[in-house]
């Protein structure tokens, strides 16, 4: 015999698929929910620890900014102690210039001519003096460009003044000072003896005579016109 049900099973059906649904979307309500915060989280992490990196390269910047700046300093201190070492070299190079200077005058200065002033200005010297004809003034600077230690002499004046026949012509000159060099420099440096020590003297060069030979002017004496 047929089984009948007479019960509202298709009610029940409608109420248990309604629950299944619910069910179903609070659990994907809820595995969003966890899903944003979990991106939430990993976000912020993120940011905090791009925060941290920041913070440290600002940091290492800040440092580094105190080394540049350090750095300048001493860049400055370079530049200035630089300065004062080739000042030094300058002033030890130039130390004997003026005594090869005034040893050029009296080899340069021919008879005829007198100097009666002298003047330096950086490399330039101005010589003023008297000389008996132009042709000694002319002599004068060949012998002063054909000098070790002075070149490119420039004639400023020369002009007849006065009725003395020795010193009748008033000259004034400029000339050049060539960089200071030793005379063993420009000779082709120190010839000391096989196997001798440093500054010690040449055998075939004898001993420097600290008195004046007879007849041999002295600088001063030759140069006796100049103040």
């Amino acid at each position: 015999m047929a089984k009948i049900n007479l019960l509202p099973w298709r009610a029940d059906r409608r109420k248990q698929r309604e629950r299944e649904f619910y069910m179903m979307l609070g659990a994907a309500v809820v595995a969003a929910v966890l899903a944003v915060l979990l991106w939430v989280l990993w976000m912020n992490a993120r940011i905090e620890n791009q925060d941290n990196r920041n913070a440290y390269l600002k940091d290492q910047i800040h440092q580094l900014d105190g080394k540049l700046e350090k750095i300048k300093d001493l860049e400055k201190t370079k530049s200035k102690l630089l300065a004062r070492k080739q000042i030094i070299e300058q002033l030890q190079a130039s130390r004997t210039q003026m005594v090869h200077l005034f040893d050029e005058l009296v080899k340069t200065i021919p008879d005829g001519v007198r100097l009666n002033t002298l003047k330096q200005a950086g490399d330039t010297l101005t010589l003023e003096g008297l000389a008996q004809s132009n042709a000694s003034v002319a002599s004068y600077m060949r012998n002063l460009d054909g000098s070790q230690f002075l070149t490119h002499s420039d004639l400023k004046k020369t002009e007849a003044k006065g009725s003395d026949k020795r010193n009748r012509f008033e000259f004034g000159l400029d000339v050049k000072v060539r960089k200071a060099e030793t005379p063993d420099d420009t000779q082709g440096g120190d010839k000391t003896a096989p196997g001798a020590k440093p500054g010690t003297p040449p055998a075939n060069v004898p001993p420097a005579n600290d008195k004046p030979l007879p007849g041999v002017a002295t600088p001063a004496s030759a140069v006796g016109g100049m103040p």
